[in-house]
Formats: structure tokens, C-alpha cells, sequence
């Protein structure tokens, strides 16, 4: 599976639409650090056509301890999580 990165997302913009390099690395780095701010304070963010990016809460559970046998008390966690849109899903099929 191939991946992509902030700094070849920032390298379409400078193709696209003109942006130096570093302008495009600001849009790219200014977009994330927001997306992720808003969610650490609890802040659904939605992009049309794109998707949700929310704040799951898993409650806390009793685990064991695989070297132990001990039964745990796993506290309750937020994870940020990603719903994907309607658009997004069928230009992946």
C-alpha cells in the first residue's frame, strides 16, 4: 500500500495553485494542528464531502494481565475517530 505525506500534499498545492514551498507547508501544517485542536477540546470537525472527525469515549473495562492472570481496571479513554462522507466512500469503491 502506497502512503503520502504532508510534504507531498503540500507539493500539489504548489503544482495546483502557485503556493511556494513553504506557504504550502503552512496550509498543510495550519489544517492539521487546527483539525487536531478542535478535537482535543471535544470539537466535532466535519469537512463536506470528505468526513467527521470526532472524539470517541471507550468506557473503562476489566482486562487481565497476560503474565499474571490478574484482573485490571482499564480506565475510559477518548480516541480521536474518522467517519468517513457519502463522496468520500464511493470514490473509494
Amino acid at each position: 500500500m502506497e502512503k503520502i505525506t504532508k510534504k507531498e500534499l503540500a507539493e500539489v498545492l504548489v503544482e495546483k495553485y502557485g503556493y511556494t514551498k513553504k506557504e504550502a507547508g503552512e496550509v498543510i501544517t495550519t489544517l492539521f494542528d487546527t483539525i487536531s485542536e478542535k478535537l482535543a477540546a471535544g470539537v466535532m470537525t466535519d469537512i463536506s464531502g470528505f468526513g467527521k472527525f470526532v472524539v470517541k469515549t471507550r468506557n473503562p473495562r476489566i482486562g487481565i494481565n497476560p503474565a499474571t492472570g490478574e484482573k485490571i481496571e482499564i480506565a475510559a479513554v477518548k480516541a480521536p475517530g474518522f467517519k468517513a462522507s457519502k463522496a468520500l466512500k464511493e470514490a473509494v469503491k
